[in-house]
């Protein structure tokens, strides 16, 4: 997609908002824009930019994070007010952006040499471009979570492949306990299992297949959807009336053995207990242990704008956030993951998903590739209430084509 004809999809958004872009400042200070999408991290980037600010004297960073913040940075690209640097996730958001020539060109960066290469890759192929034109910075997974006292007082293991996770949902149901909260009120929390399973069953390829025409999600995604709803056997009374927020706290009080989660909730469920004894593993979505990979993603990767008038500043920046000391401090807070080679996460949490990240053995989220045009989430949540496997395919590749007559 061109700038032009992004700009004519979001003009509708232009209404109410003004943002302020880079200008230097008093003294001949460099003024610099943060623009970033995550709430939950203004905490840990506010500590950073002030550790930044005062041992770069000549630079001063400000942080923006509004809510809303992906409608608001759009608001912003219209006006041609595009912040000096910017963090998003990898998604049709960052995509879309992307190929509209609003990031700096940043293929034969220095900023990339610390970084491990499975990111760029997915970068690259997200937005089907050679150029990169983004930093990956930190890193989430999707697997699912269990409770170790729950696991050890049944004597259950950690399962390996499919099979033998069902088995072991029988046993906790058999022994009169939830085996999986879902929290499927929140739509964007019924596609968790599907951003596994996609990419394990049927490859992370079949995206840009998707794309060049030559596979459908009728011809491919059965297994996927088999699976879905196999899952939901395994439940609680009432699936889709609790959400995101309601599951962190059963999970919290041990009400489920497992939970079908990111890493993100980590933080979210120890503030509801913070002794809660929490393991995590893949998702195991076949039956050869060997070829199961890990759902990761780039939860938060860093661009500069191609219009900033301080680049230089604004890479002095990023190469302050890269610094081990610096990233090791963001994903300790964050529960999340560098994808800056060598520095890892050391929460006992996810010390069952380390080996999969070290070995390279993970996979990108399924709806990273599928633009937001489509609701991916509002048809996955249908489909689970509905149980219609055909409906639900024949669905999927009918919005897809609609997004795609659309460009």
């Amino acid at each position: 997609m061109k700038k032009g004809r992004l700009l004519l999809a979001c003009v509708l958004l232009v209404s109410m908002l003004s943002g302020c872009g880079s200008s230097d400042g008093a003294e001949g200070k460099v003024k610099l824009e943060f623009f970033q999408n995550k709430p939950e991290a203004k905490g840990s980037f506010d500590k950073l930019i002030a550790k930044f600010n005062q041992t770069h004297p000549g630079i001063v960073v400000s942080q923006i994070n509004p809510p809303d913040a992906e409608t608001v940075l759009k608001t912003r690209v219209v006006k041609n007010d595009i912040p000096d640097v910017i963090a998003l996730g990898a998604t049709d958001t960052y995509s879309i952006l992307a190929q509209s020539d609003i990031f700096t060109d940043l293929t034969q960066s220095k900023l990339l040499d610390t970084i491990e290469p499975n990111y760029i890759k997915m970068l690259k192929d997200i937005t089907g471009m050679d150029q990169v034109t983004a930093v990956p910075y930190a890193t989430n997974a999707n697997g699912i979570m269990y409770n170790k006292t729950i696991f050890k007082e049944m004597g259950l293991s950690v399962p390996r492949t499919w099979d033998e996770l069902i088995a072991t949902a029988q046993k906790v149901k058999d022994n009169g306990m939830i085996p999986f909260y879902f929290t499927y009120k929140d739509d964007w929390q019924t596609n968790l299992p599907f951003n596994a399973l996609a990419p394990n069953l049927v490859g992370i390829d079949f995206f840009k297949q998707l794309r060049e025409g030559k596979v459908t999600f009728k011809e491919k995604f059965r297994e996927v959807a088999e699976k879905q709803l196999k899952l939901l056997d395994y439940g609680h009374g009432d699936n889709f009336g609790k959400n995101y927020a309601d599951g962190n706290r059963a999970f919290a009080k041990g009400e489920a053995a497992m939970y079908i989660q990111g890493s993100w909730a980590i933080p979210e469920i120890r503030k509801a207990n913070p002794k809660a004894d929490i393991g995590f593993f893949p998702f195991p979505t076949g039956n050869d242990p060997d070829q199961i990979k890990l759902i990761s993603g780039v939860d938060t990767l860093l661009t500069i704008s191609e219009d900033t008038k301080h680049k230089k500043e604004a890479e002095e920046f990023i190469s302050f956030l890269l610094e081990p000391e610096n990233i090791g401090q963001y994903i300790q807070e964050q529960t999340a993951f560098a994808a800056v080679k060598g520095v890892n996460q050391e929460d006992p949490a996810v010390a069952g998903l380390l080996p999969y990240l070290k070995e390279g053995k993970v996979l990108d989220f399924a709806d990273h590739y599928l633009p937001a045009a489509m609701q991916l989430n509002s048809i996955v949540q249908g489909f689970l209430q509905n149980r219609n496997i055909d409906g639900y395919l024949q669905t999927l590749d009918r919005e897809w084509d609609k997004v795609q007559s659309r460009k």
